[in-house]
């Protein structure tokens, strides 16, 4: 039967549907465009799949370690799971419920592992493959699982229920064993109340017969496993939180909720040994010392050479109000209280044996925090802590935006990384990772990656992502630039955000010549040069814009068609004019001075800037108040490195800087851009009266709104001045679901690092500019020849072009002009643009001209010799024929139009419903198209330039505004996103890479020896006072044990199973050859061993006979006569 290919028919259909949904037509004279380009891009290049995740697991609850594997497995409230082991090892899985990971339970050296979930469910895990499965779930219905416990090299699992009662399952079939515990069995019969929960579950180190249970309520009782009764019960009048053993066997000791700590001797349950509360006040008169907060776990850990350590988490005084999370360590006479950033989840000690009946030797602890992951050497003195090889400080300061690079120069990542490790802190423990299991994938993928993250704090790191893996390289702080305030009386009143005034907004990174221009909230830019030296800069260059909406009825500077430097504002700092100092103190827009005016909102720092190896500021840009209205935050922005220019855009309208003359060159309205006779030309409507100054913000719900209540922050909960319509959207989106809240309620707002997402669905009167692209191409229609140009798109959907007449280069470029000139709307379509693109006339994507990367430090000489020129005669078109195609994309549609004839060959309409957040040109194997992230979920791929739809996925609807705000594409296939404000996720709609992605996920399970066990020496293996061995299978087994009631848990299969059996195939039939050789063996075996038992009986009649023989001979003779 012939297979059936669904990606054939799909790109059958869109062929047809292309000539209707894409019209092309096209002006007499130019070639038909099929003709011309021959697209490669067909569906079955596309296949979208998860990659890896990457940062911090978010919202941790549980954690487990397995100490041969040596691999760190965490869990989350949400059911996600993550696996570490050396640096670059990282996996991520889910369960499907959802719910919240209790407990985590490794099968030591088995690559397997067990999850308890809220939900009452406990599940197996195979860790032996690259993407884990689960291979069996068993759901619990009448009991809630409170507590699990799996000994070292055992297959049955014990778990406690909230009734007291504990199961036995075998974690091999994940069947439940006839035997159970019963909480009436195991506490004493004159008892009136209910024990409480099972908290604690373990078995006597010495001896696996006897296990040792712990009741919420402070009865701790060894159950006897062969007799079923409990040997002796421990009362303390107390809750019992955490119990840990001796590795002898012979103590124990219990965490309470007082904070005291009682050591116990085995056979001694009248009272404790000894009591103690390790951060409790000692009275004088020997009086109990005062209650502290509950200690909520406790390790007891042993060693040959010294005194035992024992690790313990809270315990302090209640009187430490404020004081953060704290975890001790108790050696011998010393006690380190070690202070923690965030509230402590769980710690394991990591010790150098996994056998429990052996001196433990512990060599650190693992702390899971709520918002990190610590490990602390406990063989150093002062306890260091190790430093993180892992990506886990994403969420050092809220990610407000986010940008992805792949495929870049090559040489990029070591000059980052060489600036980047200066950075580095100093302090950390000297030894190696502990967690350093696993192994790194064969990736095929050799090309280099960057992630470049902007953060509410106004930090910006450039990480490398190359081959799945993720390391921080280089992190800028752009809040150094300014001064920063001390307390709330001295920030004065031009502040536009409450708080976060650094946050990044958006950024623009040229990878060739290494130029980076950032935007922040406070509407202020900032351009940077890399460099290898560091330098000292004594004033650092400002330059102050004013931009404001012009109105019809308000006088205003005229801006004129041509190049018009409008208040060109150059100098270290511009002192404002008719305004009070920016420090002083001013609340409102009618103050008593006056109207706020010409004042920034930030203030750049005055005093000599030492600026590191690495991004050095070569210029601040600054928009200021206009007549008591804050300014507009910048909604987008582009550098051009050959240009030497920065352009950037709000509601107000766009203003272009040149970045090496500190001039402002041109500074217009949105209006104004379009031609007067052109009937897409939007007349701005004043939400005030003509008699109120103009330029504030046009609220879609009020324009009487304050100021602080418009401008926020991208972090805080309020929307920023551009988003004003947001809340509406997000409703529409999400129809109901709920925000993301939790620890970073702040970080909801809607304001992405490509504002042109964020227009309102009921369209605002204000037209903001959304998008800009550089590019050589034709800026008028009757054009000949190529010039440097800059397309602008619109939140109203508009693309206009604007001419550039650029000097000379060399000593002419830095005291010429820049010309600039609008030309008119080039086309219109529905919906924000969001990107735009430039082909030639074989479909090949026009990259913007760039200038190789330089040391603006290093010497004339060698500036000159890394410096490229711009072509000094751009190639002309011949009369008649376009050589170009300009892509647009919108939030609803996509047009490819010919230039220079500016006429429309293609267009197709992406969506109707729903709108797109994200869309981005991209190269895809050796060939272009569009990639397209929509609101409700869909991503799709556009060929281009005929626009055939290519792929369409309903991947991930929209849940929170973090999701379209840091949503990014990249070439090759890759795309990322923050899935929470911890973790970034990265994705691929590439076919290849899903294909390869077996190779190149890391493998978690190694093959490692089990150490061997611990040597019991002559005397105790002569008079039996080694660790006692139990055959479970006896107990447990169903022979001895019987069935379990079928009503108590329901055994699932899971989607593991069939893979893992298959993945097992091959190892299965060597097995089964192994068990028939060794069945032959035994067989063998048992034959010996009969004819030797019967050699032995006859051995033993003849010595009887001896023997009665010698007894007759001596019997009536005294001792005397022998």
């Amino acid at each position: 039967m012939k297979k059936f290919n669904i990606r054939k028919v799909l790109d059958g259909l869109t062929a047809v549907s292309s000539s209707s949904s894409s019209s092309a037509t096209a002006q007499p004279g130019t070639p038909k465009e099929n003709d011309v380009v021959q697209e490669t891009l067909q569906s079955e290049h596309f296949q979208l799949c998860k990659t890896v995740r990457h940062g911090f697991p978010y919202q941790p609850s549980s954690m487990a370690f397995d100490p041969v594997q040596k691999i760190l497995a965490v869990g989350t409230q949400t059911g996600a799971l993550r696996l570490f082991g050396r640096a670059g090892v990282e996996c991520y899985c889910q369960h499907e419920s959802g719910a919240a990971v209790i407990q985590l339970q490794f099968l030591i050296n088995e690559g397997a592992l067990v999850s308890a979930l809220a939900d009452d469910s406990i599940h197996l895990w195979n860790l032996r493959q690259k993407i884990p499965a689960i291979l069996h779930s068993l759901k619990f219905s009448r009991e809630r699982i409170t507590y699990c416990h799996l000994p070292f090299q055992s297959k049955w699992l014990y778990i406690g229920t909230e009734r007291g009662n504990i199961h036995i399952v075998n974690v091999e079939s994940f069947t439940l064993s006839g035997y159970v515990i019963m909480w009436n069995k195991a506490i004493e019969l004159s008892t009136k109340t209910h024990p409480g929960p099972v908290v604690h579950i373990s078995d006597n180190p010495m001896d696996e017969g006897k296990l040792l249970i712990g009741f919420e309520c402070g009865v701790v009782v060894l159950w006897d496993l062969k007799s079923k009764k409990a040997d002796y019960r421990y009362n303390y009048d107390e809750a019992i939180h955490s119990v840990a053993w001796h590795h002898e066997g012979k103590q124990f000791v219990c965490s309470h909720s007082d904070g005291t700590l009682t050591t116990w001797n085995v056979r001694a349950p009248a009272k404790p040994a000894q009591i103690i509360t390790p951060h409790g006040k000692q009275p004088k008169d020997g009086k109990k010392p005062e209650p502290c907060k509950p200690i909520l776990k406790v390790e007891y850990k042993t060693t040959r050479a010294g005194d035992p350590f024992m690790v313990l988490s809270g315990g302090l005084s209640y009187d430490t109000v404020g004081r953060r999370a704290c975890l001790t360590v108790m050696h011998g006479k010393s006690t380190a209280v070690l202070e923690m950033d965030y509230p402590i989840v769980d710690f394991l000690t990591l010790c150098e044996t996994p056998y429990p009946n052996d001196f433990q030797e512990p060599y650190a602890v693992v702390v899971l925090l709520e918002k990190d992951l610590v490990v602390i050497d406990l063989g150093q003195i002062g306890y260091p802590i190790f430093e993180n090889p892992y990506p886990l400080t994403v969420h050092e300061s809220p990610v407000t935006c986010c940008e992805y690079f792949a495929d870049c120069p090559a040489e990029l990542i070591p000059a980052l990384y060489s600036v980047g490790s200066r950075q580095k802190r100093q302090g950390y423990s000297k030894k190696e990772w502990p967690i350093s299991g696993g192994n790194w994938g064969q990736g095929a993928q050799s090309y280099p990656e960057i992630i470049i993250t902007g953060h509410a704090d106004g930090s910006i790191k450039f990480w490398d992502a190359s081959a799945l893996m993720l390391q921080v390289l280089y992190k800028l702080k752009t809040a150094k630039v300014f001064e920063r305030a001390r307390g709330k009386e001295e920030k004065g009143g031009t502040d536009i955000v409450e708080e976060d005034p650094f946050a990044i907004q958006t950024l623009s990174w040229c990878p060739e010549s290494r130029m980076l221009c950032v935007a922040g909230v406070s509407a202020h830019i900032i351009i940077y040069r890399f460099s290898k030296q560091e330098v000292n800069t004594d004033v650092v260059q400002l330059l102050e814009v004013r931009m404001q909406c012009e109105f019809s009825d308000v006088d205003s500077p005229d801006p004129g068609g041509e190049q018009t430097p409008t208040l060109p504002t150059s100098g270290a700092s511009s002192s404002p004019q008719e305004s009070e100092p920016p420090t002083q103190p001013s609340t409102g827009s009618n103050s008593s001075d006056g109207p706020r005016d010409n004042i920034p909102c930030l203030q750049v720092r005055s005093s000599t800037l030492k600026q590191s190896p690495g991004y050095q500021v070569e210029l601040v840009i600054q928009l200021v108040w206009v007549s008591g209205e804050p300014p507009q935050q910048i909604t987008s922005l582009a550098i051009n490195s050959s240009y030497g220019l920065v352009v950037f855009g709000n509601s107000n309208g766009l203003a272009v800087v040149d970045y090496l003359q500190k001039t402002l060159l041109f500074n217009m309205g949105t209006s104004e851009l379009y031609s007067p006779s052109e009937p897409y030309q939007r007349q701005p409507h004043s939400p005030r009266k003509a008699r109120q100054p103009s330029g504030a913000l046009c609220d879609s719900n009020d324009g009487s709104n304050t100021s602080e209540d418009r401008c926020k922050s991208p972090t805080s909960g309020s929307t920023s001045p551009c988003n004003s319509d947001d809340e509406r959207k997000q409703k529409f989106i999400e129809k109901g679901t709920s925000l993301f809240r939790a620890a970073y309620a702040k970080d909801n707002s809607f304001s992405r690092s490509r504002s042109s997402s964020v227009t309102s669905i009921d369209r605002e009167s204000r037209e903001a500019i959304s998008s800009f692209h550089f590019c050589e191409s034709f800026p008028r229609k009757a054009d000949g020849l190529m010039n440097p140009s800059l397309l602008v798109g619109t939140t109203q959907g508009s693309v206009m072009m604007v001419a550039l007449s650029l000097p000379p280069t060399g000593d002419q470029r830095l005291q010429q002009p820049v010309g600039i000139s609008s030309c008119g709307t080039l086309v219109r379509l529905k919906g924000g643009i969001l990107t735009m693109a430039l082909l030639d006339a074989a479909g090949t994507l026009l990259p913007p001209s760039y200038e190789q990367w330089y040391d603006p430090n290093a010497s004339d000489e060698e500036k000159e010799k890394n410096r490229r020129r711009r072509p000094a005669s751009p190639p002309s078109s011949q009369e008649g024929q376009d050589s170009q195609y300009a892509v647009l994309c919108s939030e609803k549609q996509a047009k490819v139009v010919a230039m220079p004839s500016q006429t429309r060959v293609y267009k197709h309409n992406i969506t109707e419903t729903s709108f797109v957040l994200r869309a981005d040109v991209v190269l895809m194997a050796g060939a272009n198209c569009i990639a397209c992230f929509c609101a409700n979920g869909h991503i799709m791929t556009l060929s281009l330039p005929s626009l055939r739809p290519l792929l369409d996925v309903n991947y991930l609807p929209l849940t929170d505004m973090r999701i379209a705000r840091t949503f990014c594409f990249s070439n090759l296939g890759q795309a990322l996103y923050l899935t929470s404000p911890t973790e970034i996720q990265r994705i691929t709609y590439s076919q290849e890479t899903c294909d390869n992605l077996q190779e190149m996920l890391s493998e978690l399970f190694t093959p490692v020896e089990t150490p061997e066990a611990p040597n019991r020496g002559f005397f105790k293996g002569l008079f039996g006072g080694g660790a006692q061995s139990l055959d479970r299978e006896d107990l447990f087994g169903e022979t001895a044990a019987g069935k379990a009631s079928r009503s108590l848990a329901q055994h699932i299969p899971g989607p593991g199973s069939m893979e893992g059996m298959k993945g097992a195939a091959s190892g299965v039939v060597g097995d089964l050859a192994r068990a028939r050789i060794a069945l032959d063996e035994r067989g063998q075996k048992l034959g010996e061993l009969e004819e030797r038992t019967a050699a032995m009986m006859a051995s033993a009649e003849s010595f009887s006979k001896h023997a009665h023989d010698m007894m007759l001979k001596y019997k009536d003779k005294k001792w005397y006569q022998l």
